[in-house]
């Protein structure tokens, strides 16, 4: 039997691949420490005590028919009020857009704007991006990033691919990174944008930009969250932002995500996800319609979450600072946002008790489940190579004391490499 030449040339999520196979060693009774899935364990990391008690109570006014296709009123006039409020955005409910969550407001960007063949600029590493570029038919243009700029793009790296590109794909906080944009790099990345499209034709597309900024509730410290449109207003016509509750209130599976942006691009995204019907679930939505608002209760939240999550962070980080003070081939940078660590493990070329040689990064990440039964996701599943030495820890499905854990046997996993 034949498929279709994007379905048989489609590659599956190397991410979920390894968080399956570790979740199945779990449910045997090993006892692993998982830093795969950007997910959260609810056991740890409970969605909000008042937003689940109003998911309760929308199914038991029986909320459970069809939503709108764009999202029900109620919770598109919350998020128009909750963006001016937290970030001075001033977005219509029309121009928001409610789907299951964000990756089919992603994949809805995609197909409003891709014609197949046309480009699409994104950073390596980050998430997707290619396989949204293969699902759409187009030439994705990898954009090479650094550590020392906390692997975000900087204007320089990302201006030799701008032009005739149609899509700029870019997120922060970044997954898989964990670091944000200083205001100075998008600032110069947005002048850029500016610039080509002054320079396009009428008769060309436009350059647009998808900003993934799910994560800019959970930021850190001092570190600020900036965005397109309110450093340059100017690029209103040309941002479709990308954003919802899954990872800000640790509510993942409750499936509430939303874009906005300019009319005609979330009208055209309507229509597409009205054909898909990827809504979210109409309780869910009434739900978070009637918790938004809420500010002292989600404040309060919020404060709760991001302590809890800085402080597993912080720990995974200060036990790689002490590795590497030890003499250790291990570096980490310093967590700024979302629930990720990037952390180095230059190990490769070392062989392995058993006498194998390890080659690849898929092969380190095996070699440390079995033997450090920690489990991480290498750069490789967000485009890099698998030779780079960088990894992606998530610790949202993990406990503090489970992360504390690991690192003695990290260590004496590392010992055991000659």
């Amino acid at each position: 039997m034949q498929v279709s030449r994007m379905a048989g040339s489609l590659i599956g999520s190397e991410i979920i691949k390894i968080g399956n196979e570790v979740n199945d060693m779990i449910r045997k009774g090993e006892q692993i420490c998982n830093l795969t899935i950007g997910d959260f364990d609810p056991g740890i990391f409970p969605i909000p005590d008042e937003l689940a008690a109003e998911i309760t109570g929308a199914y038991a006014a029986h909320n459970t028919n069809y939503p709108p296709a764009n999202g029900v009123a109620e919770l598109r006039q919350s998020v128009s009020r909750f963006l001016e409020a937290r970030l001075g955005l001033q977005y219509s409910p029309n121009d928001i857009l409610v789907a299951g969550g964000s990756r089919p407001l992603i994949y809805a960007t995609y197909l409003a704007l891709i014609d197949p063949g046309d480009k699409v600029v994104f950073p390596v590493p980050s998430w997707n991006n290619n396989h949204y570029c293969h699902l759409s038919g187009a030439e994705g243009l990898l954009v090479a990033t650094s550590p020392e700029n906390n692997f975000m793009p900087s204007a320089a790296e990302v201006a030799p691919h701008l032009a005739g590109a149609t899509l700029l794909a870019l997120c922060s906080p970044l997954n898989p990174t964990g670091t944000v944009f200083s205001k100075t790099d998008l600032e110069e990345i947005c002048d850029l944008v500016i610039a080509e499209n002054k320079r396009r034709g009428p008769d060309e597309k436009p350059l647009y930009i998808m900003y993934d900024q799910i994560y800019w509730l959970l930021t850190f410290g001092n570190t600020a969250h900036y965005d397109p449109v309110n450093l340059r207003p100017e690029l209103r016509d040309y941002v479709i932002y990308i954003d919802g509750i899954s990872k800000c209130l640790a509510a993942t599976g409750v499936r509430v995500g939303y874009a906005f942006g300019p009319s005609v691009i979330i009208d055209k995204m309507k229509a597409i996800l009205g054909h898909v019907g990827a809504w979210a679930p109409k309780a869910e939505q009434v739900a978070t319609a009637a918790y938004l608002p809420r500010q002292p209760e989600v404040d309060a939240f919020l404060g709760d979450f991001r302590q809890r999550v800085q402080a597993s962070l912080e720990a995974l980080y200060q036990g790689f600072q002490d590795l590497q003070q030890q003499g250790y081939p291990v570096q980490a940078v310093v967590p700024m946002g979302a629930i990720y660590l990037t952390i180095k493990l230059d190990v490769l070329g070392k062989t392995t008790p058993a006498g194998q040689v390890l080659t690849s990064t898929k092969e380190l990440t095996s070699y440390l489940i079995a033997e450090a039964r920690l489990a991480l996701v290498p750069f490789s599943a967000f485009g890099s190579a698998d030779t780079d030495p960088w990894f992606r820890a998530s610790v949202g499905g993990a406990s503090l004391a489970s992360v504390q854990a690991a690192l003695p046997r990290l260590k004496a996993a590392l010992d055991a490499l000659r």
